[in-house]
């Protein structure tokens, strides 16, 4: 086993050198906002999907766009409207009148990134299209399905602050995103270096720094780094806790929850952990890679009742209380 760590770690430090030229390519355009670039791209090395929650302005689809532009892959920018359809989402089957029979029309779904811009915005009907395709990785057209390119990963935003014209989306849609980052303002010096960068009207490249081959071969690398039983035990934990939370000595928060977080919480939170500890350069997890992830990971699992809400206790209080709580191993 000892070997074995060692192997995994230095691999992990060989691929460093990647890394490193992936936070250099994308800070070219994005100041600060390390949170949201460091998560993109640990959903990137652990097979997520990402949804991104912020106020205008807040370089949600730019931070999107340049990690698309980091990889030589192909990238989709779905603008979701309330009048958007499935087919146009997925496609549709198209009638030839000459042969008498339909042809296969593939939709933009079919990119390795989708940028789903305020997916909210979209009824029900499309919001399902793309559940299908986050989950089973294939849309269905006509009585056939259709494998989608490898990798494939949906980046998500959505303002909360305009409900007119929305569709929330639901709890089995959230439940299949990895993770939900919530994007704050810019300090005071990072929005003044934005001004001075973006005022000058000159486009700002980006080069591709890897293929989809390598993203595939770093995936690899993530799956295997090791993870104490420990840890494990601790995740476990936490996601019971969220469950359970009278069997943890956190009684005062059993009236407040409605809904624990899903099994798929824990797994998500194991392999998150392991590509957080892939960017800081090891071949181990440990419990701060946990502790550094897990709000985001679990603020959509926890669904809060309508007396947490009375007394304003949102799901990030709650999941904050039991981190807080929870013994570290």
């Amino acid at each position: 086993m000892e070997a074995s760590i060692q192997q995994i770690g230095a691999q992990v430090k060989e691929a460093q050198e990647t890394v490193q030229q992936i936070y250099r390519e994308i800070g070219k355009v994005i100041v600060g906002q390390q949170y949201v670039v460091e998560r993109l791209l640990m959903a990137l090395l652990a097979d997520g999907h990402v949804l991104l929650e912020g106020v205008p302005g807040l370089a949600k689809t730019l931070s999107v766009r340049t990690l698309a532009d980091t990889i030589d892959a192909k990238f989709q920018r779905i603008q979701f409207t309330p009048d958007l359809l499935p087919a146009d989402l997925v496609g549709t089957l198209v009638y030839n009148p000459r042969e008498g029979s339909f042809t296969t029309k593939k939709g933009p779904i079919f990119a390795n990134i989708i940028l789903a811009d305020e997916i909210n915005r979209a009824p029900s009907k499309v919001q399902s299209a793309l559940l299908e395709a986050m989950q089973e990785r294939q849309v269905t057209i006509g009585e056939n399905s259709f494998p989608l390119p490898e990798p494939f990963l949906v980046l998500a935003t959505q303002n909360p602050i305009e409900q007119e014209g929305t569709y929330p989306l639901p709890e089995a849609q959230l439940d299949r995103f990895m993770m939900k980052l919530s994007i704050s303002y810019p300090n005071r010096k990072e929005e003044k270096e934005i001004l001075e960068r973006m005022s000058t009207g000159e486009k700002i490249s980006v080069t591709a720094v890897f293929d989809p081959e390598t993203i595939v071969r770093l995936r690899k690398i993530v799956n295997h780094i090791y993870i104490d039983e420990k840890v494990k035990d601790y995740i476990l934990d936490i996601v019971f806790a969220t469950r359970y939370p009278e069997q943890y000595k956190l009684e005062r928060l059993k009236p407040l929850i409605a809904y624990g977080a899903s099994p798929r919480a824990s797994i998500m939170l194991t392999v998150i952990a392991k590509a957080n500890a892939f960017l800081r350069g090891r071949g181990y997890a440990t419990p701060e890679d946990v502790k550094q992830i897990g709000l985001d990971v679990l603020r959509h699992r926890v669904i809060v009742t309508y007396e947490a809400e009375a007394e304003e206790m949102t799901s990030e209080r709650i999941i904050s209380e039991i981190f807080d709580h929870i013994e570290v191993p």
